[in-house]
């Protein structure tokens, strides 16, 4: 009876694959059709159930090589070199389509008493001589627009030679031309910093602001310097304008409150209402925990101080000598240090709370230490300005 069930399963999945090979011949999908054919014919080809998908593929074969064979006629005779690529890609096309159908014959046409026809060409010259053609296409399209000034046009020359290159490697000075573009491609920006707060910024926060190794954000056509150099002409600038840096006064805050607990004190025996005492099933006689309420007075202490700073972010174009858009840059310090004391039974406390009791008042850190200290978040900032708004839209 399984076996049965299992036979009529796999017959409908049968028919299922080959109603849908059939709609992707009818909807022109050859290609699909075929692979679809093949997949069906992957485990047992010369089962009866699966004659259909030799029907199917033998046609879909025959449309896809005729549709090919057409659209290159039409093609070469437009003789415009931007075919190139399309040429070369349907040769390609028709020798692997060929490959993947070789794999399975031959194929028996059961009731027809023949072999599936699957007409094979050899398109090996063609693919040779269409990829030179693409290559000198290529290279050459590649050089005219390396003469341009604008580094969006050469930024195209260099997907044409790494297509080149991955096509035909060691073409000729590709690679050469491809250092050039990718240098020529790149925008330059010059990164510095402005303070306009009146106070004094500790230098080795500007220059962590500034230390662009650590941030990650050079991209492939995108390169920022925090220091100029002499054989770069830079083409943006971004100014970190310190506007405003807030430092509280220091503070020591304090609060007094009771802490209060019920712990275990010894046990005493269990009595009944008549004060005789209770025993188990064993006889054993039965004891209660005795409690008591403990407390504890503490005395805390929050040494307090904060730092405010306030920036924006400046995005110049040096050719036009534009602003070209500015971000609000903020972030907050805060120092904060809790110590205290008790009076009573420190078991009222929390355990969590124990290490506040080992502590004395510390030194403030300095107004200097403050202002450095706040450098991480103004850097993951800086960093999120800059990853969302790239120069060039």
């Amino acid at each position: 009876m399984k076996k049965i069930l299992l036979i009529a399963f796999l017959a409908i999945l049968s028919s299922c694959g080959v109603r849908n090979t059939q709609s992707m011949l009818s909807n022109g999908d050859y290609d699909g059709a075929i692979n679809r054919a093949l997949e069906g014919l992957r485990t047992n080809k010369n089962s009866k159930g699966n004659q259909d998908y030799v029907y199917l593929l033998e046609e879909a074969f025959a449309k896809a090589k005729e549709r090919d064979l057409n659209d290159l006629s039409l093609l070469i005779k437009e003789k415009n070199p931007a075919n190139l690529e399309r040429i070369y890609n349907l040769y390609n096309q028709l020798h692997n389509r060929q490959d993947r159908i070789r794999g399975v014959l031959p194929l028996r046409l059961i009731n027809e008493n023949r072999n599936a026809i699957f007409p094979f060409d050899d398109y090996s010259n063609q693919i040779i001589a269409s990829k030179s053609d693409l290559s000198v296409y290529l290279y050459e399209n590649a050089k005219k627009l390396l003469s341009s000034r604008n580094k969006l046009v050469i930024r195209e020359a260099f997907d044409d030679l790494a297509y080149l290159d991955k096509l035909n490697p060691n073409y000729k000075d590709v690679r050469d031309l491809m250092d050039q573009a990718q240098f020529r491609g790149t925008d330059f920006v010059l990164v510095s910093t402005k303070n306009d707060t009146q106070m004094v910024i500790p230098t080795r926060l500007q220059d962590d602001m500034l230390d662009f190794s650590t941030y990650g954000i050079n991209d492939k056509w995108t390169v920022y310097h925090n220091k100029k150099q002499k054989e770069i002409v830079y083409d943006y600038a971004m100014i970190v304008n310190f506007r405003e840096i807030k430092i509280s006064p220091e503070q020591v805050r304090e609060r007094q409150f009771v802490k209060e607990k019920q712990i275990k004190d010894g046990t005493k025996p269990l009595l009944d209402s008549n004060g005789v005492q209770v025993k188990d099933s064993d006889g054993k006689p039965m004891v209660v925990d005795v409690m008591k309420t403990i407390t504890a007075s503490i005395y805390e202490f929050t040494q307090f101080k904060s730092v405010q700073t306030t920036a924006k972010v400046e995005y110049h174009d040096l050719n036009s000598k534009q602003l070209i858009d500015a971000y609000p840059l903020s972030s907050e310090f805060v120092f904060e240090y809790i110590y205290a004391n008790y009076n009573g039974d420190k078991r009222a406390c929390d355990e969590s709370y124990f290490q506040y009791f080992d502590r004395r008042a510390v030194p403030f850190p300095t107004n200097e230490q403050m202002v450095y200290d706040s450098g991480e978040d103004l850097k993951a900032k800086l960093k999120a300005i800059i990853t969302g708004n790239r120069f060039r839209r």
